[in-house]
């Protein structure tokens, strides 16, 4: 999984059956970085430890913002983990799956300019 992108397929609206990142809200007095950790374990099986943030991302009008950051996977197995994921996968940059959300390709650019590749 070194460099690559975890991703689950959806098995709920909106988008249906296409790909993104494995999310969700943080609880009320839960610190941002456990939720991320505890919302992969979840959705994915796999036990990470949050690296660093890659970016927070909002729309006008829209009350979510998300806050999206990278992980280093520590164990677990990678397996569908609950009814929110059809499947998960990972993938390289190069070879992502259908993506649900626009927002989805402007992460993983950010991502990819943070580590140093142009954009």
């Amino acid at each position: 999984m070194e460099d690559g992108i975890v991703m689950i397929q959806r098995a709920i609206e909106p988008a249906v059956g296409k790909w993104s990142f494995p999310s969700g809200y943080v609880n009320r007095g839960e610190k941002i970085e456990r939720a991320v950790e505890r919302e992969v374990l979840e959705e994915c099986g796999l036990e990470t430890v949050v690296v660093r943030l890659v970016g927070l991302y909002s729309k006008e009008h829209d009350p979510v913002i998300l806050s999206v950051y990278e992980v280093s996977v520590t164990g677990g197995v990678l397996h569908s983990a609950d009814n929110e994921t059809l499947d998960v996968g990972v993938f390289t940059v190069d070879d992502l799956p259908d993506l649900a959300f626009a927002h989805d390709r402007q992460i993983v650019d950010d991502w990819l300019y943070s580590r140093g590749a142009p954009k």
